[in-house]
């Protein structure tokens, strides 16, 4: 059961906010005696419940929350999450090929009572080649269809309607947030990204955007917009490096838009590819560029949470194939980390704190923006006596 309440954060708060309101009245009567004397009381300032929970964090948990551990095998045990301190889990189609219903959610429930802050659950459930819960005829009849091929059969109603059933399936197993939608504009079937993207334009891609995140919600669950800053004809970043080399005009003013549209809808998280944007950045893996990041962040105003792809893809292990691709990515930017080497990676960025390579403040921005995200999503539980 997804735990909605923090005993301590409510302790604290209402101690808080009973201070407050003490002194306002305090103030009150002060003014009532004297209408002209202005109140010189301090101001009592209240804590966001994200700063109290960073606050009880070690310096283990809050590198752990940074790291969304990819489990291709099968659903992770409560011990594997509790022990990396992760702060969310992707689960694959082994989760699903074999597994009832109702034994997943029991298992994604033990997940949560094992650890003190609940890990979001994550899936790709696009539909079409990426359906992995629908493809288990165990969970659906059949695969949820491309939001290609339903925006071709029915338009964008036909696709949001099917968007709110892929939400209702997914928070009954247990499941938090989607990887998706995907917003990538593709329109030449050439293009590794054209079967998943919605097929259409700039503006009617911008539309899907804006009516799927609020579907998520006012579902109740996460979204992802996906992949930053566009993926175009770039080839298939699982397999080997890829280079973007279109125009930055072209990519800015098409493939980023729907993206701008998105962000403004108030998507909880945006991922970014691993491609190499040239004409954003000549040597470095969007997921690995600070410049690409400072545009998400600076420039597109995205102040929710920046998840990489999988840093294990090819892309990647290619171009950094030691174990600081992790640090490197908390560099560039980003919040959540990807990755089914989280064990390894882990202890990469524990090392980094302590040789100074990254600063504790660093991680502290990130980590708040997860306590934020579970806060909105009803996902955070302090277990009693932790």
């Amino acid at each position: 059961m997804k735990s909605k309440t923090i005993t301590l954060v409510i302790i604290i708060l209402l101690a808080v906010e009973t201070i407050a309101g003490i002194c306002f009245m305090n103030a009150s009567t002060a003014s009532r005696a004297n209408a002209y004397r202005k109140s010189t009381s301090p101001k009592i300032m209240i804590p966001a419940p994200e700063d109290i929970i960073l606050s009880s964090m070690t310096l283990e948990e809050k590198a752990g929350q940074m790291f969304m551990g990819c489990f291709y095998q099968g659903t992770p045990s409560p011990e594997t999450i509790a022990q990396y301190h992760l702060g969310g889990a992707v689960l694959f189609r082994a989760s699903f090929e074999n597994t009832p219903p109702e034994t997943l959610r029991m298992q994604l429930d033990a997940i949560d009572e094992a650890n003190r802050i609940n890990p979001i659950i994550t899936v790709d459930e696009e539909g079409g080649t990426v359906a992995r819960v629908s493809a288990s005829p165990l969970y659906r009849s059949e695969p949820f269809q491309s939001p290609r091929t339903l925006f071709a059969a029915g338009g964008m109603d036909a696709v949001i309607a099917d968007t709110h059933e892929k939400n209702q399936l997914l928070l009954q197993l247990g499941i938090d947030m989607n990887l998706a939608p995907v917003i990538d504009i593709s329109q030449n079937p050439a293009d590794y990204m054209y079967e998943r993207s919605l097929g259409q334009n700039a503006k009617i891609t911008s539309q899907y955007a804006v009516k799927t995140v609020a579907a998520c919600k006012e579902d109740g669950i996460g979204c992802c917009l996906k992949h930053f800053p566009g993926y175009g004809s770039t080839a298939d970043t699982h397999n080997g490096i890829a280079m973007d080399r279109r125009n930055p005009k072209q990519i800015k003013e098409v493939d980023m838009r729907p993206f701008s549209a998105g962000i403004k809808a108030g998507a909880h998280a945006v991922l970014v590819s691993h491609n190499i944007v040239a004409s954003l950045d000549q040597e470095l893996p969007a997921s690995l560029s600070p410049a690409i990041h400072h545009i998400l962040r600076d420039e597109m105003k995205f102040d929710g949470v920046i998840i990489t792809d999988d840093l294990s893809m090819g892309a990647i292990t290619q171009f950094s194939p030691d174990t600081d691709s992790a640090v490197d990515a908390i560099a560039a930017g980003n919040d959540i980390l990807c990755t089914g080497d989280y064990a390894n990676q882990f202890q990469a960025v524990l090392n980094a704190i302590h040789d100074g390579t990254i600063s504790e403040k660093r991680i502290n921005r990130s980590v708040r923006r997860i306590l934020r995200l579970k806060l909105e999503l009803g996902l955070i539980g302090m277990n009693d006596g932790e």
